[in-house]
C-alpha cells in the first residue's frame, strides 16, 4: 500500500466536497492535503474534471514541486500551494476557487469589509485583497509568484488568524489546519463576499462594524474564554 495513501484520501474528499459545495464549475479551483512532516503535499490534477477523481488520481508533490507519487499533471496552481506551504507554519491545507462573489471583489481590487456579525464570527479584519502582480512577475514564474505574493502581502499580517486572501485580479485562496478547514474557509469567504455585496448594494455608505461587537463575537468563538459549541 502507497505511503501516501491518508494524505491523497484527504485531498480527494476535500476536493469531492469543494465540488458539492457549488463553488467550483468545470475543472476549476483545487485542494490540496500537506504532510508537514514528509513535507508532500497531494493536489487535484490538473484539467481533470471532478466527477472523475478517485483518490488515487491525487498527485503528491514535494516542496520543490518534484512529483513523488502519480502519473497525472499536477493542478497548474501547485507552485502556489508549495510556497504557501512553505511560509506558512502549521497549515495543512490550501484551496484555491474562482467563486463568483469572492473573484468580484478581488476582480475590483477590493478588500471585502467587516460589515456584521457573521464576518466577526471568523475574522477581526477585513478580508484583505493583494496588489496587482507586476507584468514581469507575470511574464516569470507565475504561479510562484502568485504565492510569493500573498506571502509579502502577511509580512504584518498573521496567517493564522487571518486564513483567506483574495489575490487583484485573479480570486482567492484560503488556508487551515487541514485541507477540510482550508475548504471550510472558502465555503466562509464566499459567503462573506456575498453578504457584504448585497449589504452595499441596500447601503453603499453603510458603516464598519463597531468593536465592541467584532470583538464579542470573535472572542465567543475563539477566545480564551470561549463558549459557542460543545466542550
Amino acid at each position: 500500500m502507497s505511503a501516501y495513501r491518508t494524505l491523497q484520501d484527504a485531498a480527494f474528499e476535500a476536493n469531492r466536497d469543494l465540488y458539492e459545495s457549488g463553488l467550483v464549475v468545470a475543472t476549476f479551483g483545487n485542494v490540496s492535503a500537506f504532510d508537514g512532516d514528509g513535507g508532500v503535499f497531494a493536489i487535484k490534477p490538473s484539467g481533470v474534471p471532478y466527477p472523475s477523481l478517485t483518490p488515487r488520481t491525487m498527485v503528491v508533490v514535494d516542496l520543490e514541486n518534484r512529483v513523488v507519487e502519480g502519473t497525472l499533471r499536477p493542478s497548474s496552481d501547485t507552485k502556489t500551494h508549495a510556497v504557501l506551504y512553505s511560509s506558512f507554519p502549521g497549515i495543512g491545507g490550501v484551496c484555491h476557487t474562482h467563486s463568483p462573489y469572492a473573484v468580484a471583489w478581488a476582480q475590483a481590487q477590493r478588500p471585502i469589509p467587516i460589515l456584521g456579525t457573521t464576518h466577526a464570527d471568523h475574522l477581526t479584519v477585513d478580508i484583505p485583497c493583494t496588489e496587482v502582480m507586476e507584468d514581469r512577475m507575470i511574464a516569470g514564474d507565475y504561479e510562484t509568484e502568485t504565492g510569493n505574493q500573498i506571502v509579502n502581502h502577511f509580512r504584518e499580517k498573521s496567517h493564522k488568524e487571518i486564513p483567506m486572501v483574495l489575490v487583484a485580479r485573479h480570486g482567492p485562496f484560503t488556508w487551515g489546519e487541514s485541507a477540510a478547514k482550508a475548504l471550510y474557509n472558502s465555503i466562509m469567504l464566499e459567503e462573506l463576499a456575498k453578504m457584504a455585496f448585497i449589504t452595499m448594494q441596500i447601503d453603499p455608505s453603510v458603516a464598519r462594524l463597531g468593536e465592541a461587537l467584532i470583538n464579542k463575537h470573535y472572542q465567543r468563538k475563539h477566545g480564551s474564554s470561549a463558549y459557542y459549541g460543545q466542550k
